[in-house]
């Protein structure tokens, strides 16, 4: 106590350069807050809209590896030359029998889908599509699109054979609107009569424009492959559980089945170096913040000299005297942090409170702030460090000083 009472007399006795170095902490710590709160509060809010948009598990009609050729099982050949392989139709056969596997031990929703190309027609004038063959009941339960309905009902596929939702931007281009009819001609030649009975806006250019939902028998029929499906989308109760249901699926099923963490890698990776970056940007500011530290404590260790020479020569060791200076380093960082702790969750609350509108379709949104005392504990932590050794780099300094040579010089 008497060391901590030594040192809060000289930082008292320095009052206006005390008050500049601790406001220098504490904006170190304020804002390197909000920044955290604002990047983890941006990232987790993109991360749930992908996680809704998106299946956690989705089983492709596809092999993780290529089959092996017959042939390789006989002889030895490095490469084959002139084989014909067999036309197959592909996709997920048995889809039932599949689903009804997967019930047994999957923790969520699913639903089967039918994907493929087909050309919208309306007008006199053609769009390329991507059309998806759903049930619509359980294709809600997997996606969010009943959400991005804008005019009439998904659940309408239900109740007309021949429905057809499709982008707002899509029907922008046609000059179609709702209860309007479209023909849909496939790859193969088959052409088919769709009624709109729904229009939907996601905000992602290529979907309103070129992503079309129909019953899936309808859609079988017209990409002529009756009973097949070529996906499986899933939706866990637990997304923690992703990768251990998509490895379960593929070894049960033998289709490639991809995980929405495996499906984002290359984003999962891009995130991990932001909060990287975040973080080296966070302990630089308080880096600088720590040079105002030294640079008070450097010149009490040299004005309070005489007063060093003074406790040396009453018996103070070279530790306690260092003990002084790295107190008032630490007492200056422990302000700073405490009031820097509160300028960050005025500044985090205040940006919460920002209103942002950018188009008629979109509502009225605010930042994505994530509270989390883990911010403020890696704050001040790194705040109480750079103070540390900020007074422990002088404080060396004063620990070492002769006092003999200090009152012969003061002499």
């Amino acid at each position: 106590m008497l060391l901590l009472r030594i040192a809060s007399t000289h930082i008292r006795n320095r009052l206006r350069q005390t008050i500049v170095s601790t406001l220098g902490v504490a904006l170190g710590v304020g804002f390197s807050v909000a920044m955290a709160s604002l990047m983890e509060g941006s990232q987790r809010d993109f991360t749930a809209t992908l996680i809704d948009a998106i299946p956690h598990v989705e089983i492709l009609d596809e092999q993780r590896a290529p089959a092996e050729q017959p042939a390789s099982a006989v002889y030895d050949a490095v490469t084959y030359h002139g084989l014909r392989p067999k036309e197959d139709l592909r996709g997920i056969r048995n889809p039932t029998e599949a689903l009804a596997s997967l019930r047994d031990w999957v923790n969520g929703s699913m639903a089967q889908r039918l994907s493929g190309q087909a050309v919208l027609r309306y007008a006199g004038q053609d769009i390329g599509m991507t059309l998806v063959g759903v049930e619509p009941k359980r294709e809600l339960t997997v996606s969010m699109i009943g959400e991005d309905m804008r005019q009439g009902s998904f659940e309408d596929l239900d109740t007309t054979s021949n429905g057809l939702v499709i982008g707002d931007k899509a029907a922008d281009r046609l000059g179609a609107d709702l209860g309007d009819t479209v023909t849909l001609t496939s790859a193969n030649g088959v052409a088919k009569r769709f009624k709109i009975v729904g229009l939907f806006h996601s905000g992602i250019t290529t979907s309103d424009e070129g992503l079309a939902y129909a019953p899936l028998k309808a859609v079988q029929i017209l990409l002529e492959k009756p009973d097949v499906i070529n996906s499986i989308a899933i939706h866990l109760n637990s997304i923690a559980e992703a990768n251990a249901v998509a490895a379960r699926a593929e070894r049960q099923l033998g289709y490639k089945a991809v995980s929405w963490e495996e499906a984002n890698e290359g984003l999962m990776e891009a995130f991990f170096v932001r909060n990287v970056i975040m973080y080296t940007v966070v302990g630089a500011i308080l880096v600088v913040a720590g040079f105002g530290i030294f640079n008070i404590v450097s010149t009490i260790v040299h004005e309070k000299a005489r007063d060093i020479a003074i406790l040396k020569s009453l018996g103070f060791p070279e530790v306690d005297i260092q003990q002084i200076f790295v107190l008032e380093g630490l007492v200056i960082g422990i302000l700073g942090a405490l009031a820097g702790s509160a300028l960050g969750f005025g500044l985090s609350s205040y940006l919460a409170s920002v209103k942002f509108e950018f188009t008629q379709d979109v509502e009225m949104t605010h930042l994505p702030i994530y509270f989390s005392a883990l911010h403020y504990i890696i704050a001040c932590l790194l705040a109480l460090f750079s103070s540390g050794i900020a007074g422990y780099i002088p404080a060396r300094k004063a620990a070492r000083l002769n006092p003999v040579d200090i009152i012969r010089g003061a002499t």
